[in-house]
């Protein structure tokens, strides 16, 4: 199967129609066979429980091409264990782990052509996600459901190389103790809408969430954890019950002990002692690690040591050995990368 004619050095980070989705419904009480469609149009009822409750659940991941052109999904299986977790908690019935899998592979085999090359910083975006589809007009589950997997390539999250970030805290609270913010439900995200958009007019790339119990211990952005790098190189990441559980964040934990010899510490981080730290991203899927220079809290400024020109010493070794791994530069740990054959 040849490639798309598209400009992969010049990709956005945005929605391009792809050939093929995969699509399964859930009705009374199972999910049906699920088939690969065309059709990118949803069509439900206006008493959907997505649309009157929110009751929608999804994950992210990419397809990439190795440098033995072989073409590859990283930890999947995670994102399918975290996608049952969250449907658990929203009362939604589990897509089967089994069949997650299945499902990613049929989607990417479907649109290998819209898989990019290797050396051209993209890849083919994957997004999973499942939405209440049965009407409901009193406050409870939906009775019927719909799992969806389409496919975007995607250009690298930086033009330009990663330039580090200037955040702000915000005095908007993310998630309550004992909410959802351990999951990826999509209320968590349209409930930072908000805060993202007055950041970004007032100049800020992302906002850093305290804790909404006591406003003292840093939990993650919208859409990233937090990674911190101490003076002596422990790599440290924050400890919370409703921090969302990065895969991203794992596996950057894994690689900093086992591959760079790092010491590592998951723990709650107080935002009284940021300052100290010598580097700070925010990992996840999209960029793998964001740099951040710079703090605000309130007018008041710490800036990092590692600046506001490049990615910190250390950060940058954890990006390039996950990279590394992620495109076959590097051997993976046993598990990490499932290989998609194309037939």
């Amino acid at each position: 199967m040849e490639k798309k004619s598209i400009d992969w050095a010049n990709l956005g980070f945005g929605y391009v129609q792809t050939d093929k989705r995969y699509v399964a419904n859930y009705k009374d009480g199972a999910w049906d066979a699920g088939t690969l469609t065309e059709d990118a149009t949803i069509t439900m009822s206006e008493c959907a429980g997505v649309l009157q409750y929110a009751q929608t659940i999804f994950e992210g991941m990419k397809a990439y091409t190795t440098e033995d052109g072989r073409t590859v999904v990283f930890r999947p299986e995670l994102n399918a264990q975290r996608m049952v977790d969250s449907a658990l908690r929203m009362e939604m019935p589990p897509f089967p782990v089994e069949r997650f899998l299945d499902a990613i592979e049929q989607v990417v085999r479907a649109n290998y052509a819209y898989v990019p090359p290797y050396g051209s910083g993209a890849s083919l975006y994957l997004r999973p996600f499942m939405f209440g589809s049965g009407p409901v007009i009193g406050v409870k589950p939906s009775t019927e459901y719909q799992f969806r997997v389409f496919s975007t390539p995607v250009g690298p999250y930086f033009k330009g190389g990663a330039k580090p970030l200037t955040i702000r805290v915000s005095d908007f609270d993310r998630a309550a103790p004992n909410g959802t913010g351990h999951i990826k439900a999509g209320l968590n995200y349209a409930m930072s809408l908000h805060a993202i958009v007055t950041a970004h007019d007032e100049g800020f790339d992302e906002n850093l969430y305290l804790d909404a119990g006591t406003h003292t211990k840093v939990e993650e952005t919208g859409g990233a954890n937090f990674l911190f790098v101490t003076k002596d190189g422990t790599i440290v990441t924050p400890k919370s019950g409703s921090i969302l559980p990065s895969i991203t964040r794992r596996s950057l934990m894994y690689v900093a002990k086992e591959y760079l010899g790092l010491k590592t510490e998951e723990r709650e981080v107080m935002m009284d002692e940021v300052s100290e730290f010598a580097e700070c991203g925010l990992c996840g899927t999209a960029a793998v690690i964001s740099p951040v220079g710079k703090i605000v809290d309130h007018g008041k400024e710490i800036c990092f040591p590692s600046g506001m020109t490049e990615m910190g010493p250390i950060t940058k070794k954890l990006y390039d050995t996950l990279t590394g791994i992620q495109l076959g530069r590097l051997e993976a740990p046993e598990g990490w990368i499932r290989e998609i054959k194309i037939k």
